[in-house]
């Protein structure tokens, strides 16, 4: 059956020979992480494609978000195209398109699905948002190109949430505190066209930071060949897909990457104290005392935190001319601008390294 990798403090129960944690009606989020898809079922479809079918994967609690992630490797002139169902005690919705997914975008340009609002819910680019909640999720993958030439799947990553539970306060892993990471900062607003490009100025300074640190070259990209790589076709803000920035970085050799939600900014201590810095989604407006109202998205790459556990953040969105691009963000200012998307992550790390303890299922 399907191998779910779910690492928690909370009781476990076995379903179909995996470990996974027990339900939990109060969980505001959390993750799971196949990467055995032995248990899924193939297919062919008349078109030559090959197509996988999950297992129903039950949620730990009742959700009415899903994110799904994916870490494929893919060669020229092949695609990926990737589906979910949401189940109910009472109903099946049917199948929604959530992305079509090509390493090159030429062949198959890369794009996210509108107009798929029914009854039951809605694809938002990058997230499915269901109208009443579900127990399960099934997922369909169908992978193109030319024969002998097809992606090759790695990870998939579905992050539940519910968002009608507020994410409770979590003590400060003090640990992280007056620790601060070397990392590289650039700035979008050095490159023309960059205004749109916070989500991969963030990616680009992750990976080039473990390229260094692991003396990888081919973890190597500016800013604007990662922009490349992340383009969606079907989206104004461009770049700023979640699981096209972590589709990026996850078919490099070695990497791993996700997009999942956490509870608290404690646990992105919990990631700054294992040495692993974090990329996420939070208004800029709300980062800084005094800026005008600004209601679009935007990430930014999490590197330490202060002696007194405010963040230290680089924030792609800095004019370099002026000042670093590596700024002080007070705690409540992240969290609120944070809250703006759920606390929205993408986690970019060597699939070698160690992680930090999952306490809630989160990754």
């Amino acid at each position: 059956m399907l191998a779910a990798t779910l690492m928690t403090a909370t009781a476990m129960a076995v379903y179909g020979g995996d470990i996974l944690p027990h339900s939990n009606p109060e969980l505001f989020s959390h993750f799971v992480g196949i990467s055995d898809f032995s248990g899924f079922a193939h297919s062919t479809s008349p078109q030559g494609e090959t197509v996988l079918v999950s297992p129903e994967i039950p949620a730990l609690a009742d959700w009415n978000e899903a994110i799904v992630s994916w870490n494929a490797t893919a060669p020229s002139g092949s695609y990926l195209k990737i589906e979910a169902q949401a189940i109910s005690e009472t109903r099946h919705t049917r199948f929604y398109t959530l992305a079509w997914w090509s390493p090159d975008n030429q062949a198959f340009p890369r794009a996210s699905v509108s107009g798929q609002q029914d009854a039951d819910g809605d694809v938002l680019v990058d997230i499915l948002a269901l109208n009443h909640p579900a127990k399960k999720i099934q997922i369909r993958l169908t992978l193109g190109g030319k024969p002998g030439a097809l992606p090759l799947l790695k990870f998939i990553g579905v992050s539940f949430c519910n968002t009608k539970i507020t994410p409770e306060l979590l003590p400060p892993n003090r640990a992280a505190w007056r620790k601060t990471m070397a990392t590289p900062e650039y700035s979008q607003k050095h490159y023309p066209g960059g205004n749109g490009w916070c989500s991969p100025t963030s990616l680009s300074m992750a990976l080039m930071r473990w390229a260094t640190l692991k003396d990888r070259t081919d973890w190597k990209f500016t800013v604007p060949a990662v922009a490349a790589g992340v383009l969606d076709h079907n989206f104004k803000k461009a770049t700023g897909n979640w699981p096209f920035n972590t589709a990026f970085a996850g078919q490099l050799t070695g990497m791993r990457a996700c997009v999942t939600r956490f509870s608290d900014i404690s646990e992105l201590e919990d990631w700054i104290a294992a040495g692993i810095p974090v990329i996420i989604s939070a208004r800029y407006d709300l980062l800084q005392d005094g800026r005008p109202d600004d209601f679009n998205g935007h990430l930014t790459l999490c590197c330490g935190f202060t002696e007194t556990g405010d963040l230290v953040i680089n924030d792609p969105w800095t004019d370099i001319r002026v000042e670093r691009v590596q700024h002080i963000y007070k705690r409540e200012n992240v969290r609120r601008a944070w809250a703006t998307s759920r606390n929205t992550v993408y986690l970019v790390y060597p699939e070698n390294v160690s992680l930090p303890s999952d306490r809630f299922g989160h990754w």
